[in-house]
């Protein structure tokens, strides 16, 4: 932020720290102090409107408690993602959209099977490990050989194929706790390509460390890469606890040896779908206010935080706009994508089914982080107008909510949007336990607290409804002709 900006924003707070709605009133549409006039528009009024009625709403968090409790896990192309199109179809009449539809998206099914690591020798111990979402099988009854250890993948990238050839090779890359989440771009890269790495090098199988920052026995899954040009290798994960005792078996003196048995499977093609609900804009219905969540999840929890959490929060600010403050002037469209934990399917089908109309979308976003509360918003937007909104900055710096950087790609499913000429932006969310939990069977809905997911839903609300009431433009000017 520059700084000059910023002194204006501190100012904004220090006038507007008592905002109500009773100050929202049409008599009243400027806030004064001594330090600054904060010109308080219409769409802030309907905003905080908005705003105030989720605070009192549990919907957000009765959205998630519905998907995990009556659908559960939903990979893609499973049993449980055909449910939980269904489910999304129904949830958007219920809470009465004015136009719901799918689009169907191709995805390649995979199914997880048995999986079961053994330590042979030095001592025996059974370890917890799941597949890698995408990998082959072991052969039946299983393969069975020596482990080497490598601290990073760069490590493994530098070994001789001779001593690695015909092993297992352990990555035992460790994850820091943080916010933001930024370690976890610097350990997934273990899990992503772990196994074209390995097998270069003649490997028989590899495991990793799983990516998260618990110290459990629930393995962490997620999906890996293979390389047409290489052999493709069993991938898993152990738990962060199990892979502890595994690097405690390394000494001078003794060989590790491993058994390891996967039996996941690839159940060929099927169809699942993009499900997308709107409520029609009274004055400009072809702008378009995107606001997102990705449906599918993994299959060994039921999804609530990844991304149960993110549906129930989008749904339902929606909802609540409409509930509060009646039919928005821009329209309002929710994206439930298909199949994001696989590669973004559904993203880039729906960038290729809507190429011709991408221009008319005022804004996008997801959520998809979890349910921790939101602490700074980035956003994408056109740098001569980014400052322009400078009531919805103050509303959200009361809230405890800072204005970030101008760079963000708004979140994975819709991350391509800004190389179309879309503006995004991004509700950063605390995600400090977020990576405890991530793709374990340990995500379950406990895990989501009901005061932080209301604010959630309520800085969604807030945003969204702002963003639909008024006319402010964040696109980039079209070029010259």
């Amino acid at each position: 932020m520059k700084q000059p900006f910023r002194q204006v924003m501190l100012g904004l707070f220090a006038g507007i720290a008592s905002i109500t709605l009773i100050a929202c009133s049409a008599q009243q549409n400027e806030i004064s102090n001594s330090r600054v006039d904060v010109p308080f528009s219409p769409a802030l009024m309907s905003a905080l409107k908005a705003k105030q009625a989720s605070e009192q709403s549990d919907l957000a968090y009765d959205i998630v408690k519905s998907l995990t409790v009556e659908v559960g896990p939903r990979i893609p192309g499973s049993s449980g993602d055909k449910r939980a199109v269904a489910w999304a179809q129904a949830k958007f009449e219920e809470l009465g959209f004015d136009k719901i539809y799918s689009q169907p998206v191709r995805v390649r099914n995979w199914e997880r099977g048995f999986a079961d690591a053994q330590v042979v020798a030095p001592f025996e111990q059974r370890l917890v490990i799941t597949a890698l979402g995408g990998s082959v099988a072991t052969p039946e009854e299983g393969l069975e050989a020596k482990v080497l250890m490598f601290d990073s993948i760069d490590a493994l990238a530098q070994a001789n194929a001779a001593d690695v050839t015909d092993n297992i090779v352990f990555l035992n890359t460790r994850m820091s706790r943080d916010r933001a989440g930024r370690f976890y771009g610097v350990v997934v890269s273990n899990r992503v390509n772990g196994a074209v790495e390995a097998a270069k090098l003649g490997a028989k199988a590899v495991i990793i460390r799983s990516v998260g920052t618990d110290n459990s026995r629930f393995a962490h899954t997620g999906i890996m890469r293979y390389d047409d040009d290489v052999e493709k290798i069993p991938a898993g994960a152990i738990s962060t606890a199990d892979a502890d005792i595994l690097e405690a078996m390394f000494t001078k003196e003794s060989e590790v040896v491993l058994n390891i048995n996967m039996q996941a499977k690839d159940a060929g093609w099927q169809t699942s779908y993009n499900v997308i609900g709107e409520f029609t804009g009274s004055d400009k219905p072809d702008e378009v206010v995107l606001i997102s969540a990705h449906l599918d999840s993994w299959d060994e929890g039921t999804g609530a935080l990844d991304d149960g959490a993110g549906v129930g929060i989008v749904m339902a600010a929606a909802k609540l706009i409409k509930e509060t403050i009646g039919q928005p002037k821009r329209t309002i469209r929710v994206i439930l994508y298909a199949a994001e934990e696989v590669g973004l399917v559904g993203a880039y089908q729906y960038v290729r089914a809507n190429k011709d109309d991408l221009g008319n979308i005022i804004f996008a976003a997801e959520s998809d982080f979890g349910a921790g509360q939101i602490y700074q918003m980035d956003t994408r937007f056109a740098d001569a107008v980014r400052n322009d909104p400078s009531d919805l900055y103050a509303a959200l710096l009361d809230m405890g909510i800072e204005l970030g950087n101008n760079t963000t790609n708004g979140g994975p499913d819709v991350s391509m949007l800004p190389s179309h000429g879309v503006p995004v932006l991004a509700l950063k969310q605390d995600g400090t336990y977020y990576f405890d939990y991530h793709h374990t069977a340990n995500d379950t809905l406990d895990k989501i607290e009901l005061d932080d997911i209301r604010q959630n839903q309520s800085v969604w609300a807030l945003v969204t409804a702002y963003m639909a009431m008024s006319d402010f433009d964040p696109r980039p000017a079209p070029p010259a002709s």
